[in-house]
């Protein structure tokens, strides 16, 4: 008799959830995915049709932030991951079993399951003296990695440690703490940044591969773009603030009891990719910016290497142009980004400057009528 196929409906069905449930869950799981609600059939045919994956999930140099950013997430709930939509076979944080009976799973997961499970990996990978600064069940990180990659499908970079090296490859590095992908090659890596990254962040990732059996699709930094489209300076709801030259200086000042932007005072977000403004934490309840700290770009390569993080970057990138927290409420009046305009004197500004530019342009083209110009009023 054919083994029965190990789908998310087939998990429904033995629980006796009903079809309505099933498909409640699969909504959610598509928004959660970052999908258009056009893709509702595809994630639902993907539910029903597609084998729950297997997952070893190893843990290196680090502080064990993601798993306990992981365990929070609530869209879908972690333990809902965990138990019902992939087979997590091994993490050495998670699991009940220890020691030598954990390690020798871990060795029949990788001969049995070759070629079929994902690797999850969270921290960075020490080389110094041979990797001795990490070990893990008697031998190095490093060796560990090694032999767990040849067997995976996919690799996931879980946190800033896995995909960047972390705040152990702070300079001076002295244990010579790299990327996963500084190790590995030849296998799809998914990089998954932050310190730690958003929950929902890490669960929609995994359930991405698990639900459409591929790695989603990536941005130049090989980050999933769903999640890591947008600066954080672009859903940010202080971004009028910005846009409006209004910033706080000092954390204690008016500016920042009335909520203003905090990129003086070195919020990073101008320059990070990441999902903290819009998925937010805990329930969707709050993220750095919102609790009146700037972010630290914690998504980003090097960070931990920065400037101090209360000194603000010297540039900020906006559309066709750079400018400074000193001239950004001149920039937003003329630059191409759609800024919201807050006082009346810039918008008077941008009008006198599209004259000028209309002027320049008829006059190249040989059309500007001087007397015509004068009899109007010169304009505006």
């Amino acid at each position: 008799m054919k083994d029965r196929l190990n789908s998310l409906w087939t998990l429904f069905q033995e629980r006796r959830l009903s079809r309505r449930t099933f498909v409640k869950s699969c909504v959610a799981l598509t928004a959660v995915l970052g999908l258009p609600p056009t893709k509702l059939d595809s994630v639902v045919k993907a539910a029903e049709t597609k084998e729950l994956p297997t997952v070893i999930w190893l843990h290196g140099h680090e502080c064990t932030g993601c798993d306990e950013s992981f365990i929070r997430s609530s869209s879908p709930f972690a333990s809902d991951v965990i138990l019902n939509m992939i087979a997590l076979e091994y993490d050495d944080t998670l699991a009940a079993a220890a020691g030598a009976p954990l390690e020798e799973h871990l060795h029949n997961i990788i001969q049995n399951k070759s070629g079929k499970y994902i690797l999850a990996v969270e921290g960075g990978v020490p080389l110094e003296e041979n990797g001795i600064y990490c070990t893990v069940g008697g031998r190095p990180f490093v060796e560990v990695l090694k032999e767990c990659a040849k067997g995976a499908v996919a690799i996931i970079e879980y946190g800033s440690c896995a995909a960047w090296g972390g705040i152990q490859a702070a300079k001076p590095n002295p244990t010579n703490t790299v990327s996963v992908s500084s190790i590995v090659s030849g296998k799809p890596i998914i990089k998954v940044s932050g310190c730690p990254p958003i929950p929902e962040v890490m669960t929609g990732v995994i359930m991405h591969y698990a639900l459409f059996g591929q790695i989603p699709p990536l941005d130049n930094q090989g980050r999933p773009k769903q999640f890591y489209g947008n600066r954080i300076h672009d859903t940010c709801y202080r971004r009028p603030f910005f846009d409006s030259g209004l910033f706080v200086e000092e954390f204690d000042d008016a500016g920042s009891k009335a909520g203003w932007c905090l990129y003086k005072v070195g919020c990073r977000g101008p320059q990070t990719y990441n999902s903290c403004g819009n998925l937010r934490w805990w329930n969707g309840l709050s993220y750095p910016i919102q609790s009146g700290h700037g972010c630290i770009g914690c998504s980003e390569k090097g960070f931990w290497d920065n400037d101090v993080f209360y000194k603000r970057i010297p540039d900020i990138p906006m559309a066709n142009t750079i400018t400074t927290a000193d001239t950004v409420g001149t920039v937003a009046a003329f630059s191409a980004t759609g800024a919201v305009i807050a006082h009346g004197a810039l918008t008077l500004a941008k009008n006198k400057y599209d004259d000028i530019k209309e002027e320049k342009r008829l006059k190249e083209a040989g059309l500007w009528d001087e007397e015509k110009h004068n009899n109007n009023g010169g304009g505006h």
